[in-house]
């Protein structure tokens, strides 16, 4: 067992529990903690076995959070604007548009915070070559990112309208999907070619 790794996912639940504290959406909220506990199961599997470098452990954890923060303000009205001014990082006029792209953010960092572990996962289990695995691990970002725009267009169908764009955040973008998705891709791509210049730097 790695009391590093432990610790890390301690703090995490303990965070986690403090946003459930007087939820401002407690249906919402609770529905998009789905994806919290796919994010646990790795991370807890790898606090027992170890063998995840802590890149890939760090990533998913980190992006856990990211999620997590989202989940608590249904990703809408996560108020980093005012955080922001609050902390004197900007002034009250740097932000001009009224769009809360809280949500673009996680989709980029999707691409970025998974790919680590995606591309160990592929090295690691399947036994890939580096230069495969990066590729696998690019077009598995690509795939889960599609499921999930999906996902979200089944809520519409199930869920009421309301309650299915307080959990999509379309926030009245019919493109909403097709801009996620190039932002989940533009991490990954970004990724994909910091692993393969690194590859190509450790032949050297």
């Amino acid at each position: 067992m790695n009391k590093t790794k432990l610790i890390l996912v301690v703090v995490f639940l303990a965070f986690t529990a403090i946003t459930f504290i007087h939820p401002i959406y407690p249906r919402e909220q609770s529905l998009q903690h789905a994806g919290t506990v796919l994010l646990l199961i790795p991370l807890i599997v790898d606090v027992m076995r170890n063998r995840m470098p802590m890149s890939a452990f760090v990533g998913i954890l980190l992006f856990a959070v990211l999620h997590v923060i989202g989940a608590r303000y249904i990703y809408s009205y996560v108020p980093y604007k005012e955080w922001a001014v609050s902390l004197g990082i900007v002034d009250t006029g740097f932000f001009q548009d009224p769009r809360n792209h809280y949500d673009r953010f996680v989709h980029l960092c999707f691409g970025v915070l998974l790919f680590p572990y995606l591309q160990y996962a592929c090295r690691q289990w399947l036994k890939w070559k580096p230069f495969a695995a990066v590729f696998m691990a690019w077009l598995i970002i690509q795939t889960g990112s599609m499921i999930y725009e999906l996902f979200e267009w089944l809520l519409t169908i199930v869920l009421s309208p309301e309650q299915a764009d307080n959990y999509n955040g379309q926030q009245g973008d019919i493109w909403d999907a097709q801009k996620d998705m190039v932002l989940a891709m533009l991490g990954s791509t970004v990724m994909a070619a910091f692993y393969l210049c690194k590859n190509k730097l450790a032949k050297v």
